[in-house]
C-alpha cells in the first residue's frame, strides 16, 4: 500500500481528482494520511475534512523566518512518514533537506510542458497569461518528480493541451487541468504504487 501526502496551496482540484481517481479504481493500492496546506483558507482542506483525512495547515506567515518553517514542514512531513509526496498545486518550494531525506519520494504537477514556461516566478495562472503572451500554440502539463533545483527533476509523463484563439488565461488554466493535470497525476500515483516506474541515473524508468 503506497502511502502518501498531498500538499496543496489553494482550491484542491487535484486534490480532488486523486481523490476520484481512488474511489473509481484508477488509483489503486494507495491511501492519503493526510493534506497539508500553506493556506489555512484553502478549500483542500475542507475537501479532506469532508472524506475524513487529517489536514494540517503550516504556513511560512506563522513562523519567524524561512528556516523555521523549513524545519517545521518537514519536521511533520518526516512524523508523517509517508512512501510518496504528491505536490498538487502547492505554491512552497521544497526545503533542502526535506528534498535529500525523500528523495525520488516526492511528485509535482506543473501547468506547462517543462522546460517551456517553468522555474522560478512560473506558477498558477501566471504559466497561462505568458503562454497567451507569446502566441503558444500548444501548451500541456508536467508530472516530475522534484530535486533540489525548481521544476528540474525528472519527468515522469506529460500531456500536451491545444491553445485556442479566444482563450483568456483563466479558460486556459481550465482547460489544461480537465485535459491533463487530473489525467497525469493520478496516473502517475498509479504507476508509483504498482512499482511501474523508477528513477534510474536521474531518469525515470518504466518497467
Amino acid at each position: 500500500m503506497l502511502r502518501i501526502v498531498v500538499c496543496v496551496s489553494g482550491g484542491g482540484t487535484n486534490l480532488q481528482a486523486i481523490l476520484d481517481a481512488i474511489d473509481r479504481g484508477k488509483i489503486t493500492n494507495t491511501e492519503i494520511l493526510a493534506v497539508i496546506s500553506n493556506n489555512a483558507g484553502a478549500r483542500a482542506l475542507t475537501r479532506a475534512e469532508s472524506r475524513g483525512i487529517p489536514g494540517f495547515c503550516i504556513s511560512p506567515k506563522s513562523f519567524s523566518d524561512r528556516e523555521a518553517f523549513n524545519r517545521a514542514f518537514t519536521d511533520k512531513i518526516c512524523e508523517l512518514n509517508p512512501d510518496l509526496v504528491v505536490l498538487a498545486g502547492f505554491l512552497v518550494r521544497i526545503p533542502e533537506a526535506m528534498v535529500a531525506r525523500f528523495s525520488n519520494r516526492i511528485i509535482n504537477i506543473h501547468p506547462s510542458l517543462i522546460p517551456s514556461f517553468c522555474g522560478v516566478g512560473y506558477y498558477g495562472l501566471k504559466v497561462h497569461e505568458k503562454v497567451l503572451e507569446r502566441g503558444i500554440r500548444v501548451t500541456g502539463a508536467t508530472v516530475h518528480f522534484v530535486n533540489e533545483g525548481m521544476d528540474e527533476g525528472p519527468i515522469i509523463a506529460q500531456r500536451a493541451v491545444s491553445v485556442e484563439e479566444e482563450d483568456t488565461p483563466e479558460s486556459l488554466q481550465r482547460r489544461v487541468m480537465e485535459q491533463a493535470e487530473w489525467i497525469l497525476l493520478p496516473e502517475a500515483i498509479d504507476d508509483i504504487a504498482d512499482g511501474r516506474i523508477a528513477v534510474v541515473n536521474n531518469k525515470v524508468r518504466r518497467q
